[in-house]
């Protein structure tokens, strides 16, 4: 198994050149398979993992410390490099966010993002110039680690109910001034939004959001100028739709929906060679 410098070594890597996908797990099992398919890369899901606690997405339900926790069982499960969904810190004020960011940098994570939203929908992105000193503190905090996590600036005005180009990217090229490594705006969907953020940014690598159907394959992206696609908690809601339609069906008293359940002798096949792997 790579050691935590090794993956880091290696996260950095990806960003140098071409197009990758990160998918987020948001358990061990969900770690495990993804890994198997030859990801090269993960990240953490806030609200895939909040729901798999019964936990609403939000930061007042799914608070740091077992964040933290979550996080670094992802860590430890995997093999390749981690990115965390930190959220905007776990705090408001840029001594906060540093503290908190040395905590998650701790975990062995490769990367971890902080965001601009406040989640005050009165006023739901921090003001600018306090928005790029949270970035600053989260790369002095970083660089006081040993500088080698990727820190990953992120601008929330597409989903938080702004969704204002000029000043996403206006922030986004502050946040890579301000230290960031990788810069990301979840939401923004046509081919002109995300080519403008590429160029806005560049030579620094985009991150895209994919959690839905938008038109948009893998070569788009790369094409476009992305380097690296997550999905957020796409997938969990991908696997909570399917549980969902047949738990509907077991109450209407059908039982058609368990035709597309997944294989037990596959799991088994595949969680025994992974086990047999780590206790070699």
């Amino acid at each position: 198994m790579p050691t935590v410098v090794e993956k880091r070594r290696l996260f950095r890597e990806l960003h140098r050149s071409g197009c990758f996908v990160i998918p987020n797990p948001w358990d061990v099992g969900t770690a495990r398979y993804l890994q198997h398919l030859g990801f090269k890369a993960l990240a953490t899901t806030r609200s895939g993992a909040a729901f798999s606690m019964g936990l609403p997405d939000a930061d007042w339900a799914l608070t740091r410390d077992p964040m933290l926790e979550h996080i670094r069982t992802i860590v430890d499960a995997s093999d390749v490099p981690v990115n965390a969904d930190f959220e905007s810190g776990y705090a408001d004020d840029p001594d906060g966010v540093a503290e908190n960011v040395r905590l998650c940098v701790e975990t062995g994570v490769a990367g971890l993002s902080i965001e601009d939203s406040t989640g005050d929908a009165s006023s739901p992105l921090y003001p600018f110039d306090f928005a790029v000193a949270r970035v600053r503190a989260a790369r002095a905090a970083i660089d006081g680690a040993g500088g080698d996590v990727l820190l990953v600036g992120r601008s929330e005005g597409f989903i938080a109910g702004r969704p204002d180009l000029d000043e996403t990217l206006r922030r986004l090229t502050a946040y890579a001034e301000a230290g960031a490594d990788c810069l990301y705006a979840p939401g923004i969907r046509t081919r002109e939004q995300i080519a403008a953020v590429v160029r806005a940014v560049a030579p620094k690598p985009v991150n895209l959001l994919i959690g839905g159907a938008i038109g948009l394959t893998v070569k788009d992206a790369a094409e476009l100028g992305v380097r690296r696609i997550s999905v957020g908690g796409a997938l969990a809601r991908a696997a909570w739709g399917g549980f969902m339609r047949a738990a509907q069906d077991l109450v209407a008293g059908r039982f058609d929906a368990l035709a597309e359940a997944a294989s037990g002798s596959d799991l088994n096949r595949l969680f025994t060679e992974d086990l047999r792997r780590r206790t070699r």
